[in-house]
């Protein structure tokens, strides 16, 4: 392969230089601050910072530090989501991620890959959907174009280079599914809307 003839295929930023120069100043390094995490305006910031770079995010969000994300602006995040310490979303494409999902330590969702058959080792971009429920173990990797299914594990340490079916449990390098998940109840978005009312009621 020749690298001096990269191809970036259909890669693009999505926004204007001045914007991903702030991004990486400034918005970036807020996200992975370590002090900030202590404190509930702290971690209320994170949300804003984030929304404020065209990030989609819900509520409830909790953001741990170390966390990097390549480009906010193709970030969809749900409601109740935690996203552990040094996870890294390598969102050159866009990810999705939905509600009540953890995504674990150290956890990378990898959205681009190369062409090794063509000599620009011309890089090929998909899309990440993480559905509802569903829980990204730490150190674990999840490749471009996949769907994890609403409620599936993705265990510690595995790499999934395939889509996950739902209610599934995962391990392995590659993932393998190895038994179904039982959940008495997975509670519904007007089901957690109310709980989340009647907290506010007190």
């Amino acid at each position: 392969m020749y690298l001096d003839q990269y191809n970036k295929g259909s890669f693009t930023l999505g926004a204007p230089y001045w914007k991903v120069f702030l991004w990486y100043a400034i918005g970036s390094p807020l996200i992975q601050n370590h002090l900030l995490d202590g404190l509930k305006t702290g971690r209320n910031l994170k949300v804003l910072v984030l929304r404020w770079f065209g990030a989609s995010v819900g509520q409830g969000v909790l953001i741990k530090p170390g966390v990097k994300i390549k480009l906010p602006w193709r970030l969809h995040i749900g409601n109740h989501v935690w996203i552990g310490q040094d996870a890294w979303l390598d969102n050159a494409a866009e990810i999705y991620i939905e509600d009540n999902v953890c995504i674990s330590q150290g956890a990378y969702l990898c959205t681009g890959n190369h062409d090794w058959s063509d000599p620009t080792f011309r890089l090929k971009l998909g899309a990440i959907r993480i559905e509802c429920s569903s829980w990204i173990g730490a150190k674990a990797v999840v490749g471009p174009g996949i769907t994890i299914g609403r409620g599936a594990v993705l265990s510690l340490g595995s790499v999934t280079g395939k889509s996950l079916q739902p209610m599934t449990i995962y391990a392995g390098n590659p993932a393998i599914a190895i038994k179904q998940r039982s959940l008495t109840h997975i509670p519904s978005i007007e089901q957690l809307e109310n709980v989340s009312s009647e907290k506010n009621m007190f």
